[in-house]
């Protein structure tokens, strides 16, 4: 008897059928190249001596239609992102351009950060032009949106991954330094925001230009938001000072008008933000979705909180906090989940 397919198999199968006999394409087969984060998986193949990307967006989970509008949006607006060739918005499948292998992460060395950084963030003025597509105006980072992404810290993070019974004193401290970052977010200017412009989601493509990808979760939102995340990078560790220095340059060159001291504490909060979020989305992805290998990355991503929170004296508990009662204890769960295996 015939085992039955699994959900994914099922989907590469639809996939492969829905390209040869729906699209102007033909497949032989397909190729994973990689999944990512959220359901999406990516495959490759060859045709008419063409290296094409196939797409899998289960519409349960993932928006195609808002990544095809945000790509037309940007290719007006002059950002590199991938031509779409083919789709079909209620089976969730899409063609699009091949832009290669060469990751941004991948091609990072201390011999050509200082090429790469300032070229990824020129890029970022062009983005925050971005507020709507032909569907409507993009969704708002506001004061909701940013509750829904701070609880998955204590949520995720501290109770279901950690298993940490919080103190009524920390649960307090916790409410008042979330109230404080997310006032810290509202007040900057709002753009246009990619919202997760970091090292794996560019291309460094032939002419070394920078190709953009994962787009789909575009919003409306804080000014230093995207900068943060391609700089403070959860897969990326470079010294402070660097940072510092690519972020003023930047400053210096698009943002002179608001002064240096408000716009990097506006950075900070917004990495505050980010991190919080992302430590509860990387536990999240352990539990809830069975995908152990960003384990690895909540540690770095607790470090750039500490250092963010400790500047700041209305941080400094919280900042006591990460660094004395959450690292030391993922650091001890990730040390036995690792002797387990």
């Amino acid at each position: 008897m015939k085992t039955p397919l699994t959900f994914k198999q099922l989907r590469q199968k639809k996939l492969h059928n829905w390209i040869n006999q729906n699209t102007d394409f033909e497949c032989e087969s397909l190729e994973i190249v990689s999944g990512d984060a959220g359901f999406r998986r990516y495959f490759r193949f060859a045709c008419y001596g063409q290296s094409i990307i196939a797409v899998d967006a289960p519409p349960t989970s993932e928006d195609t239609a808002q990544y095809i509008a945000v790509a037309q949006s940007y290719r007006e607006k002059g950002i590199k992102v991938p031509e779409i060739y083919a789709h079909d918005l209620a089976q969730g499948f899409y063609l699009q351009q091949d832009f290669g292998n060469r990751l941004f992460s991948d091609v990072l060395t201390e011999d050509t950060c200082d090429l790469l950084y300032p070229k990824a963030l020129a890029n970022i003025p062009i983005i925050q032009s971005c507020l709507s597509t032909e569907s409507g105006p993009l969704p708002d980072h506001d004061g909701a949106f940013i509750d829904i992404e701070l609880r998955l810290f204590p949520d995720w993070l501290l109770n279901k991954y950690l298993q940490l019974r919080l103190t009524d004193s920390e649960e307090n401290m916790l409410s008042k330094v979330f109230d404080e970052v997310k006032s810290s977010c509202l007040i900057q200017p709002k753009v246009g925001m990619h919202r997760d412009y970091h090292s794996r989601n560019l291309m460094l493509l032939e002419d070394d230009e920078i190709g953009v990808i994962d787009f789909q979760d575009a919003v409306v939102g804080p000014i230093t938001y995207d900068a943060v995340s391609l700089l403070r990078d959860s897969y990326q560790d470079w010294p402070q000072e660097k940072v510092q220095q690519w972020l003023q340059d930047w400053h210096a060159e698009y943002y002179a008008q608001y002064p240096w001291i408000e716009f990097k504490m506006w950075f900070d909060s917004v990495g505050m933000q980010r991190h919080i979020k992302i430590a509860g989305i990387f536990a999240r992805l352990f539990i809830r979705d069975h995908k152990s290998s960003f384990l690895a990355d909540i540690p770095h991503t607790l470090h750039y909180l500490i250092n963010e929170a400790s500047q700041y004296p209305k941080y400094s508990e919280f900042a006591q906090f990460v660094s004395e009662r959450v690292l030391p204890n993922v650091l001890q769960k990730l040390k036995s989940t690792h002797h387990d295996t």
